[in-house]
């Protein structure tokens, strides 16, 4: 079975992977970056686009999850570029996804790419530093396009352009180009252990032409246990037969009749609960018991076939038991003259209700 199981797989890497390489699952310590962003931002219309041009910083801290999508977080700060009193006249952080638009029009390679660009969208948090007045905040979406290019293994440089939308600007939700901005950010990026792990399905053609011959003749295998199988059914459907009309067989019952040292506590059906008709009879047991110092007394449970049998089972170890409990505990009968155990089902007694018993058996 073993040996089926790798030509399939092996099967499957030459069909899909076509002797390609297969990508491994990264683990969490892979494909981190953490950057450093600088660049320029001014609105789209409404203000002089060179006249509003503000300097912008910021830092990012992103995970490329899979090939193709990745997400992360980034925070941005606008240097004022006016005569107010605040170094900064806006804040934005907020949360982003991508999508790797090379490896999902070009297809993914092991070895990493010298060029890439990503889609990036994503919403966040716009606070607003106004001088002489209450600060705002406001809700933002971000849309853009990160050009990826390889420095070194470790080093990267993106060319990010985008648009910030505030869409809660004066208090009603709008995407008014009045309140959009075009950003330009170029990003210095350290990347930890980049990249994913592949490997290489091999050519495995001969050993799968040997094990599809090892698995036709495990077949023919089969079909001979097939039939060999059938015949022990057969057998096995005579001696259930057998078994079931010896089962079907009245069974005689043996009467117990010796009551010169057996003393008998009946139970009612289900329980294992000394009543109190049934009392005078563990008396008699512990006043002899008292009366003869070195006698002692075997206790055996039975339930009568009423019921499930695994349930009646236990009911007889509990009936022993529940008899011995009252020796011990009522009349200070030591426990090292006292045995007791469950015998299941019982058939002593030609009425089948006598069999939910304790038979007590005393003995010098």
């Amino acid at each position: 079975m073993k040996k089926v199981l790798i030509a399939a797989a092996l099967t499957g890497c030459l069909f899909t992977a076509n002797a390609q390489d297969v990508i491994e699952r990264p683990t969490f310590g892979d494909n981190w970056q953490i950057g450093i962003d600088a660049g320029a931002t001014t609105p789209i219309t409404g203000h002089g686009a060179l006249k509003h041009t503000r300097f912008i910083g910021g830092l990012h801290l992103q995970k490329q999850i899979s090939p193709l999508f990745g997400a992360g977080v980034e925070g941005t700060w606008d240097v004022n570029t006016t005569r107010s009193a605040n170094v900064f006249d806006r804040q934005y952080v907020g949360a982003y996804g991508m999508l790797n638009l090379t490896n999902a029009f070009c297809g993914f390679t092991c070895e990493p790419r010298a060029f890439s660009v990503d889609l990036v969208g994503g919403a966040g948090w716009i606070h607003h530093y106004i001088a002489h007045a209450p600060d705002r905040n406001d809700l933002g979406l971000k849309a853009g396009l990160n050009f990826n290019f390889g420095v070194t293994e470790n080093f990267s440089i993106s060319l990010k352009p985008a648009v910030l939308f505030n869409v809660t600007s004066k208090n009603r939700v709008s995407f008014a180009r009045k309140t959009t901005d075009v950003q330009v950010l170029v990003g210095f990026n350290y990347n930890i252990n980049p990249g994913f792990k592949c490997y290489t399905c091999p050519d495995e053609s001969g050993k799968i032409a040997d094990l599809n011959s090892r698995i036709n003749q495990l077949r023919g295998d089969l079909d001979a246990s097939a039939v060999a199988l059938a015949a022990s059914q057969t057998d096995n459907a005579a001696l259930a037969a057998a078994l079931a009309q010896c089962q079907n067989q009245p069974r005689e019952k043996e009467v117990v009749n010796n009551l010169n040292s057996v003393r008998y506590v009946f139970f009612k059906i289900g329980s294992h609960v000394i009543t109190a008709d049934q009392m005078p009879n563990v008396e008699m047991i512990a006043a002899y018991l008292k009366n003869h110092p070195k006698a002692k007394v075997q206790i055996r449970g039975y339930a009568s076939p009423d019921g499930p049998e695994e349930v009646n089972i236990r009911l007889a170890n509990q009936r022993a038991e529940a008899v011995k409990n009252a020796l011990i505990k009522k009349y200070k009968i030591s426990a090292d003259r006292i045995s007791a155990e469950g015998q299941g089902i019982g058939h002593m007694f030609s009425e089948e209700s006598w069999n939910r018993v304790s038979i007590c058996t005393l003995e010098e």
